[in-house]
């Protein structure tokens, strides 16, 4: 999958779902439940032990879906990503080696940044769309005040959004959201239930 059509099939999604787990099973069981319950763009966190191995599976087990790392800080776990099948990184910084590794394999990256110049530093680097991290700290106002200045960035907007305050930033300019422990706590039936109520309320939000 080329870098724009990973771009494109996330805009269309909406949403990544992030996973954070204590295993490569538990990864695994969590985000097959997001994609059967229609929420086809998942991120594997590289703060879950065997986060590897979570990615492969889920290459594998779910092939319609685009599965992700995320929390790559360095170009060594963004190789380890791109080995074990990740179609795309995220990081919750701006690394440099993170943007060329993922760039020398044809990934979209995605770097974190919190600060208008910061930003504008992912940009001038190449990201493929930029993390607002941590939008809930930073809050809807601060989105909508860069988004003003820097129409030409694509938010992602992630770090405190839920499934009820995503159809907000999406509403105020965000491209797409991303949704962690929110969406993704509990057992894979209630996992895979919520996503289903998600992904129909996302179709709801304007653009």
């Amino acid at each position: 999958m080329r870098r724009w059509t990973t771009c494109a099939a996330i805009a269309d999604a909406r949403c990544i779902g992030i996973v954070r787990a204590g295993s490569a099973a538990e990864a695994t069981s969590i985000g097959k439940a997001l994609v059967a319950g229609g929420l086809t763009i998942v991120e594997v966190a590289y703060t879950t032990p065997g986060a590897s191995s979570a990615i492969s599976a889920l290459r594998s087990e779910c092939p319609d879906a685009v599965v992700g790392a995320g929390t790559v800080l360095d170009a060594a776990a963004a190789f380890a990503a791109i080995t074990a099948g990740a179609q795309f990184l995220v990081s919750p910084v701006v690394a440099e080696e993170v943007l060329r590794t993922g760039h020398r394999y044809g990934l979209a990256v995605l770097p974190g940044a919190s600060s208008p110049t910061e930003i504008n530093l992912a940009m001038e680097q190449g990201a493929d769309m930029v993390k607002l991290f941590p939008s809930g700290a930073l809050g809807l106002e601060f989105m909508r005040s860069v988004a003003t200045a820097m129409p030409q960035v694509p938010f992602v907007p992630t770090g405190g959004v839920t499934t009820e305050t995503a159809r907000h930033w999406l509403e105020a300019g965000a491209l797409a959201v991303g949704v962690g422990g929110n969406l993704t706590r509990g057992d894979p039936a209630s996992v895979q239930e919520r996503a289903e109520q998600f992904v129909a309320r996302l179709r709801t939000a304007s653009p």
